[in-house]
């Protein structure tokens, strides 16, 4: 009896460790896919969304922001709209000069900024070119574009101008290559002989 409760006991105490061996494993599997599903994708659309809406505020802000900026300059350079309605031969006279002095004063100051914005560029350019020195830096012109077929026609009517055929021909002194009708203009030995007999008949007579 005594054995039976213990090995009851034991296997009691057996099962109880697997029990809580096997809820731990539980817990730890749903803490793993709880953490692993946080981004579901229904949160991930609503997160995009946000983003989204959040990026247009901003660029509408900054286009606001940009359009009350140009408003102000353009109102501190060319002032307020004055009113022509009511006013006299005197004062228009008056308003147009004050206009015609601030435009000069605009161009002076416009032709200032294009030679300080000059200035600055051929700057960069020379600090460009001496960095470029110091780091051994070969900045290559700009070339320009050659039809490569063009060099093609040339390297080949080159080509030919070198190779002239009818210098590589050989001269060929045998008679087996001779062509027949040469052969039949040659006259025989003894044709030569009557033609001598013949002259200096002739001459004889004479």
């Amino acid at each position: 009896m005594a054995d039976d409760e213990a090995k009851k006991a034991k296997q009691a105490e057996i099962e109880r460790k697997r029990a809580e061996v096997r809820k731990r494993m539980e817990e730890a599997s749903k803490a793993k896919k709880a953490k692993k599903g946080f981004m579901t994708p229904e949160r991930k659309k609503k997160l995009r969304l946000l983003l989204r809406k959040k990026a247009a505020e901003e660029l509408k802000k900054e286009q606001e922001r940009k359009a009350a900026e140009r408003r102000r300059i353009i109102e501190e350079r060319c002032g307020k709209a004055k009113n022509l309605e009511d006013a006299n031969e005197d004062s228009i006279k008056h308003i147009g000069k004050e206009y015609h002095n601030r435009m000069n004063t605009r161009e002076d100051q416009k032709c200032d900024l294009e030679y300080e914005v000059k200035k600055k560029d051929c700057e960069i350019s020379d600090l460009n070119a001496q960095v470029n020195d110091l780091r051994g830096k070969f900045v290559k012109p700009t070339l320009k574009k050659v039809s490569k077929y063009e060099n093609k026609f040339a390297k080949l009517q080159k080509k030919a101008a070198e190779f002239n055929f009818r210098n590589q021909l050989k001269v060929v002194k045998k008679k087996e290559f001779t062509l027949e009708e040469e052969d039949k203009e040659k006259k025989p030995d003894w044709s030569k002989k009557g033609d001598s007999k013949v002259k200096e008949e002739t001459e004889a007579e004479a």
